[in-house]
């Protein structure tokens, strides 16, 4: 039996990951850490599971290096998702994300580096928004990392810390860039879940500036697809690469919030506001590096994934309730002007 450290395992991706290796491989035992921040939940994590002899919760931070070094010195693969991670929340509170997003992953990195005699393989999950607004598309690995938010430049540090111990330690670490992800149990800070909500409750829709940034948006059973890839492919295909995971399409967030709009059948009611600082205008990935080595392409289509998002999001109105009040933070602007985001 193999054991699978996942942090963060109660946030959106990380519980998703979570269910999906736990249904796949009945030989595996998971360890979830979770510091149950505002954006994790236990709730997240099915009850079928928790009360398996194959999971384990641990609740605590990625700061707290004695857990993270007991726990990794438990395990044989270690999945990293643990991470703050709203571009708005980061300007509102810039100091927390760097202190989790890059401290916590020096954390489990010197973990792995400390248990390397038997961990094989560390699925560090970064994010696309390292790359910020794209200098050419699709946009492959090799693009230029040119965060434009906090949130990104933290993201931005942890991934090349990651890989500088790949490159002075040899630690068989594989980086992961998701673009953007949606799907259940997401929080309703993020777009795809706020606009739903938003619907569900006979509100306006908030759009920042006038909703042309597009995105390449990935349902988060196909990123949990594409991390076990990761794990499981030979170490001399994946060890120390980057790899982004996307559709390679793209969709505006105007469109989506027509899309949205009338799949509740109801008229557009639009809220236009500032838009946000650093927004990302343009995103599209590219697919052929993740398609060439891991065998990855995604499976869910944007309307298949859209229509199972809103219909658990119809389904599961109590476990998402309690994050009405969390949707927005309020950012000062330059003038010292303060906007809901």
């Amino acid at each position: 039996m193999k054991t699978v450290l996942v942090t963060g395992g109660a946030g959106f991706i990380g519980s998703n990951f979570v269910e999906f290796i736990f249904r796949k491989y009945q030989n595996y035992k998971i360890l979830v850490l979770d510091a149950l921040t505002y954006a994790g939940s236990i709730e997240n994590i099915p009850v079928y599971i928790r009360d398996s002899d194959r999971f384990e919760f641990w609740y605590g931070e990625v700061n707290n290096l004695d857990i993270v070094s007991d726990l990794v010195s438990k395990s044989d693969i270690v999945v990293h998702f643990a991470a703050e991670t709203h571009v708005a929340r980061s300007l509102y509170s810039h100091r927390s994300f760097f202190i989790t997003d890059v401290l916590g992953t020096q954390s489990v990195t010197n973990a792995v580096l400390k248990y390397s005699d038997r961990i094989e393989r560390f699925i560090h999950i970064s994010t696309s928004e390292v790359y910020g607004t794209a200098a050419y598309e699709p946009m492959n690995e090799e693009h230029p990392l040119s965060p434009t938010s906090p949130y990104a430049a933290a993201k931005a540090g942890a991934d090349r810390l990651v890989y500088s111990y790949i490159a002075a330690y040899g630690i068989p670490a594989v980086i992961i860039r998701p673009f953007n992800n949606y799907g259940r149990r997401q929080h309703l800070e993020k777009l795809i879940p706020r606009f739903i909500t938003s619907c569900i409750l006979g509100e306006p829709l908030t759009i920042h500036g006038d909703g042309s940034a597009y995105r390449d948006w990935v349902h988060t059973e196909d990123t949990a697809r594409a991390v076990d890839l990761a794990i499981h492919c030979p170490l001399d295909k994946v060890g120390g690469e980057c790899f982004n995971i996307g559709t390679g399409k793209q969709f505006s967030v105007i469109e989506i919030a027509k899309n949205i709009s009338s799949k509740f059948g109801v008229e557009e009611n639009f809220d236009f506001i500032p838009e946000r600082y650093g927004q990302v205008q343009q995103h599209i990935s590219s697919t052929e590096k993740a398609e060439k080595v891991l065998g990855f392409k995604t499976s869910i289509s944007f309307e298949e994934g859209l229509e199972k998002t809103i219909q658990w999001y119809k389904e599961n109105r109590p476990l998402w309730e309690k994050q009405i009040p969390l949707r927005r933070v309020p950012v000062k602007r330059r003038d010292g002007s303060v906007i809901w985001y």
